[in-house]
């Protein structure tokens, strides 16, 4: 369902319908075949050579290359592709989120180095912000990059980092200036092979490639520089920005799936002489779970339109996306479960799967305490 203001295109329904058919008919397989908790390259390539990647970037085959994708679109890709398969979902969204610190912020050198690659998924990226002491405080990071003669050297560890240790290349946020707080951290594009940068695959409820790097001297110089120097948080929080609707859209999408596996079992399971669907306390729980739902698809449709249109206070509107979305979702999966019985409780089920997967959002990207600080922020703001 889609309220008139936010009716999609016949060409967005389209794409849409797409995705999940593409997901169902060979992305679901290779995800499937990839082993737990690594990064899973032939579903990548596969992403890549279907044009789900380029579409995260869609500047990456002209001229500018500094092309955004819309909030909105990236939105739908994300959940479409989690109604049918949350690892190649994950996948393509960490692709972007380590990327994009590029995007918008590389210089022409760095951008026509790796941007090709990753849009034909032959590159990995990962998105180097959080540490152990300093996860939903961003600003009070504290990775060293003390001056060298030729840049700067890196020094500290980085934890739960997107497609670590395994990627390609990362976005690192370090701190080159001491007690400025946000004002003190730059940006670094740095690639996977440099000396001094190690790292090892972190066991996560579920079993994405998330990892914790350490950087021992680690050298970087101006060339790796993503954006200005001390201006590095602008950096994440931009991105940040654009990818918190779409984590909305993620939890939406997943919510959808079990709303829709809900709906199927309460229609035909057999339970006290009649079907669970016609039991006032089942239909009550699906009605709050499609109405808990289609609340929380409208809020991102409208913080991602509002990110596409330029709107001011846009934080406040993508951490109240992120915010409802992700705590709807946990709560219709739950319901789920909980309409299924102990089958949803058996390893390889659906929901099973989804109960795992829907807890991570409600922390990663900013927890939900810290969206409800955001909100409360804007609310006095100007």
């Amino acid at each position: 369902m889609e309220s008139a203001q936010f009716r999609l295109t016949p060409a967005q329904s389209a794409f849409c319908a797409h995705v999940r058919t593409l997901a169902e008919t060979e992305l679901a397989a290779l995800a499937a075949a990839g082993a737990p908790g690594h990064v899973n390259r032939p579903l990548l390539a596969a992403m890549g050579r279907h044009g789900l990647l380029a579409k995260l970037f869609p500047g990456a085959d002209v001229a500018d290359r500094r092309a955004e994708a819309a909030a909105l679109d990236l939105c739908l890709l994300r959940e479409s592709l989690a109604q049918v398969s949350t690892e190649a979902e994950t996948a393509l969204a960490l692709q972007g989120l380590g990327t994009y610190p590029v995007v918008q912020n590389g210089t022409e050198e760095q951008i026509a180095r790796w941007l090709p690659r990753v849009v034909a998924g032959t590159a990995v990226a990962g998105f180097a912000l959080s540490e152990p002491g300093s996860g939903s405080d961003a600003a009070s990071l504290s990775l060293a990059a003390p001056p060298s003669a030729d840049g700067w050297t890196l020094t500290g560890e980085k934890t739960w980092i997107s497609n670590a240790p395994e990627a390609d290349f990362y976005s690192v946020f370090a701190r080159t200036t001491a007690d400025a707080g946000a004002r003190g951290v730059t940006a670094f594009l740095v690639p996977a092979d440099r000396p001094g940068l190690s790292g090892n695959r972190l066991d996560m409820i579920s079993p994405h490639p998330i990892g914790r790097l350490t950087f021992d001297a680690v050298p970087v110089t101006r060339a790796d520089v993503l954006g200005d120097v001390d201006h590095g948080f602008r950096v994440a929080m931009r991105t940040l920005d654009l990818f918190r609707p779409s984590v909305g859209a993620f939890a939406v999408g997943m919510a959808q799936a079990a709303l829709n596996a809900s709906i199927t079992h309460a229609g035909h399971r057999k339970a006290f002489g009649g079907v669970l669907k016609d039991l006032q306390s089942v239909s009550h729980s699906l009605a709050e779970m499609a109405t808990r739902l289609e609340a929380a698809r409208l809020l991102v449709y409208s913080a991602a339109e509002a990110y596409d249109t330029g709107e001011s206070r846009i934080a406040s509107r993508s951490a109240m996306a992120k915010l409802f979305a992700t705590e709807t979702a946990q709560f219709v999966v739950d319901t789920a479960v909980q309409i299924h019985g102990a089958i949803a409780l058996q390893q390889g089920h659906l929901l099973e799967h989804l109960y795992r997967e829907v807890r991570a959002p409600r922390i990663y990207e900013g927890a939900s305490e810290v969206q409800r600080t955001i909100i409360g922020r804007e609310l006095y703001r100007g």
